[in-house]
């Protein structure tokens, strides 16, 4: 069996990537993330609770993001909710920049039609 990479090294997994952006705009709780993500990805990525709560855990203990208070109007007190720490918003930036030179060097050798 292959190792995983450690989930703070890019490239990063797809899990972790949409949670990451899902939680740069407010803090959310574990299912909200998921329907973030699946918003965002259009359907193309559907976090189920085994991926999604591993994947945070891991994210946690990484120092990625951190568990804070819910919010006063939650009524669910089960509810965990997340924030992206500075650390994890530094590996976006990064990681969004990796992508950012390869979709330009799919451009270049005509994978992807320029945009203007």
């Amino acid at each position: 069996m292959t190792p995983r990479p450690d989930v703070a090294t890019p490239p990063l997994r797809p899990a972790v990537l949409h949670i990451l952006l899902a939680l740069t705009e407010r803090d959310l709780h574990g299912l909200g993330i998921a329907e973030e993500v699946e918003r965002a990805s259009e359907g193309v990525l559907e976090l189920g609770p085994g991926t999604l709560y591993r994947s945070l855990s891991e994210m946690v203990e990484a120092g990625l993001i951190r568990g804070v208070e819910a919010p006063r109007d939650d009524a669910d007190p089960r509810r965990k909710y997340y924030r992206i720490s500075p650390s994890g918003r530094v590996l976006l930036s990064e990681e969004t920049a990796r992508l950012q030179r390869l979709v330009e060097t799919a451009r270049e050798r005509k994978v992807l039609p320029d945009t203007a």
